[in-house]
């Protein structure tokens, strides 16, 4: 761990002021480094102040993202384990896929504090800006076939809807199938990627990347009228590193026995789509049906005039139709 990572890590842990004297020595380090790394997290827009006579203290209303704070608030035994935060990124889902081609362990979580290039279903950009969200990708090694991928990203949903709920209340619905919505509003995303052993038919590892706003945002263009954030929603100010430590937290108590399907009872109760008409689209074709129900394998349950099916294919998107006049 570097100086400036410990350095911060004690300031936090500290809970008051502490003088570079002290953490000098209890850290091993010179006065110089600590002082270095003071200026260097100030730089990171850590709000720390100097004392006299007192020594440092690390503000209560700092929200950046670091390590040190969402393993202060970390209780799972898998996820996040190993955690990688970082200022920038093209993509979380990205980076962590190059950890798990290199052998990374399962739980390996990389959060970044903004993503250049992040990335939604069907090819689609996901609105990542700097400090605004929480976008974090979890590598996994199920063991499990291809088809138990969908089970993956439900599981996700449930996991992010109970987390969000638990930091800042408010109701969290599930657009099937890897959407999350408060008040009509889209507030989170999830984009699951797997390498596929061809032989055997198992996926070698799988990436689970899931992006939340959290802070106000003002978005652009067609986005102001679909998404939103935490912030925006409640009025009340919402901790990004607590918002992603519960979702590290509650993705660890659903893993365990993901393919149970046990969550499903909840994913059908939070759904938005269930009882209504929807558009189905699937490449170049789209059709119109009715979203009846969610399977025992996390597929959407659709009538189209009496005939019955199940959607399962991550290439296909689902559209609520709103009132008709």
């Amino acid at each position: 761990m570097k100086v400036k990572d410990k350095v911060l890590e004690y300031l936090i842990n500290s809970g008051g002021s502490v003088s570079g004297e002290e953490m000098a020595k209890s850290l091993g380090v010179s006065r110089n480094a600590v002082w270095k790394s003071i200026k260097a997290l100030q730089s990171d827009g850590y709000d720390i102040c100097g004392v006299n006579n007192k020594g440092y203290i690390l503000k209560n209303d700092n929200d950046i993202l670091s390590g040190q704070a969402i393993k202060k608030r970390l209780e799972s035994s898998l996820m996040g384990r190993e955690l990688i935060v970082l200022y920038e990124t093209a993509s979380t889902n990205n980076y962590a896929k190059e950890l798990a081609a290199k052998g990374a362990a399962e739980g390996t979580a990389v959060i970044a504090r903004t993503q250049t290039g992040g990335k939604g279903r069907l090819g689609r950009s996901f609105f990542s800006p700097a400090d605004k969200g929480v976008y974090i990708s979890v590598i996994l090694r199920p063991g499990c076939t291809a088809e138990s991928n969908i089970l993956i990203t439900s599981m996700a949903a449930v996991a992010a809807a109970r987390a969000i709920e638990k930091v800042c209340g408010g109701e969290v619905r599930i657009k099937w199938v890897n959407d999350l919505y408060m008040n009509g509003k889209k507030i989170c995303g999830i984009l699951t990627e797997a390498l596929l052993d061809f032989e055997s038919g198992i996926p070698e590892y799988i990436v689970l990347g899931i992006g939340v706003n959290v802070k106000k945002t003002e978005f652009p263009g067609e986005l102001k009228s679909i998404a939103s954030s935490l912030e925006n929603e409640t009025g009340e100010s919402i901790s990004k590193a607590e918002v992603a430590a519960q979702i590290l937290n509650e993705l660890d108590k659903l893993y365990k026995n993901f393919e149970s399907g046990g969550f499903l009872e909840e994913s059908r109760s939070r759904s938005n789509v269930i009882g209504k008409d929807i558009n189905i689209l699937k490449g170049s074709e789209k059709y119109r049906a009715k979203a009846v129900g969610i399977d025992n394998r996390g597929g959407l349950i659709v009538d189209c005039g009496g005939a019955r099916s199940v959607l399962y294919s991550g290439e296909v998107s689902v559209r609520v139709i709103e009132n008709e006049g």
